[in-house]
């Protein structure tokens, strides 16, 4: 699908679904991606009949990021856009990273939106993005329900946050913003080779035709799989499941000993879940080392970052730790 007005109007409408007169906000780096998302949403809220705020993050990574940010919010008063930036505090940065400065970048759009009853928060990310994330996980070593990478649609501390541009590439995302004229700057951090994004960036883009074939019809697969992978798990899960409330979990133990080790790190995943917010995260290292336990002769009782595991019987019984 060619990346236009038109064609945008269609697609935000059929994926996703709106109040009357929405109040949106967007993150705007002043890079290509988001500033023809900003284009594109301009003229969608208008014909929504709503509200529309940009929100630009300094970082303070760079002696120049407040001057960056200003001169992003003056061309976007320039054409009547209103914004507002973000600055992140010097004294919370201390690894200068890329993952530490989208932490403190989601936060802060995060609690601003909530602070100002926006319930929809839209960013750029693209399709490239996602090829990027894809790779990204699977040189760490992502299970395969973390490989499926971005979605177009999540709800992050009960704030929706949009990407509705998953679809296009980078290529078309240029190309539309140069036959609208739309005026953008270049980051210097997306092409500081420091960096683990910017270094698989350019892994893809020079990469041979077969090469990218092959890194494509991956992801594809991924995505296309999920769904299947998961229903798997859970029913793998529902087969060893004994009893379940809203305080403990009950599963068969001398059944989930012969589970498949990645399965059974999904399905002690799941468990977490059930008793902790999506901000916990466990470990898959402390997952193998409790699924390693659970083997010996003598395992009665493992603490799983707050969730208490014991054993009665042949079963194990997960609970979240009271104390």
């Amino acid at each position: 699908m060619k990346l236009n007005k038109e064609n945008f109007l269609k697609l935000i409408n059929q994926k996703f679904i709106f109040e009357n007169n929405p109040t949106i906000a967007v993150a705007v780096s002043g890079g290509p991606d988001s500033m023809a998302l900003l284009f594109l949403l301009k003229r969608w809220i208008k014909f929504k009949k709503g509200k529309l705020i940009a929100l630009i993050v300094n970082h303070n990574l760079r002696k120049s990021s407040m001057k960056e940010a200003l001169s992003i919010s003056k061309l976007l008063s320039n054409k009547n856009i209103r914004s507002k930036i973000l600055t992140i505090n010097k004294q919370k940065i201390i690894k200068k990273s890329m993952e530490e400065a989208r932490l403190f970048r989601y936060e802060k759009l995060i609690n601003f939106c909530k602070k100002n009853y926006i319930l929809h928060l839209f960013v750029g990310h693209h399709k490239d993005d996602n090829l990027e994330t894809f790779v990204n996980r699977k040189i760490s070593g992502s299970d395969f329900d973390g490989l499926k990478s971005m979605k177009n649609l999540i709800i992050l501390n009960n704030i929706c946050l949009y990407r509705p541009l998953l679809g296009f590439s980078k290529k078309q995302i240029l190309n539309f913003n140069s036959c609208n004229k739309i005026k953008y700057i270049t980051d210097p951090t997306n092409e500081n080779l420091n960096y683990t994004r910017p270094v698989i960036r350019n892994f893809i883009k020079n990469s041979n035709s077969k090469i990218y074939k092959e890194i494509l019809n991956d992801f594809i697969d991924v995505k296309k799989n999920i769904n299947l992978y998961n229903q798997m798990i859970y029913e793998i899960f529902f087969e060893n499941l004994e009893h379940v409330d809203t305080r403990k979990i009950k599963i068969n133990h001398s059944k989930f000993e012969l589970l498949n080790k990645l399965v059974s790190t999904k399905i002690i995943k799941l468990i977490y879940k059930f008793f902790f917010s999506q901000k916990v995260f466990l470990r898959t290292s402390k997952i193998q080392n409790f699924l390693s336990k659970i083997t010996e002769d003598n395992f009665n009782f493992f603490n799983l970052k707050g969730m208490d595991v014991k054993k009665q019987g042949n079963s194990l019984i997960f609970s979240k730790n009271r104390n």
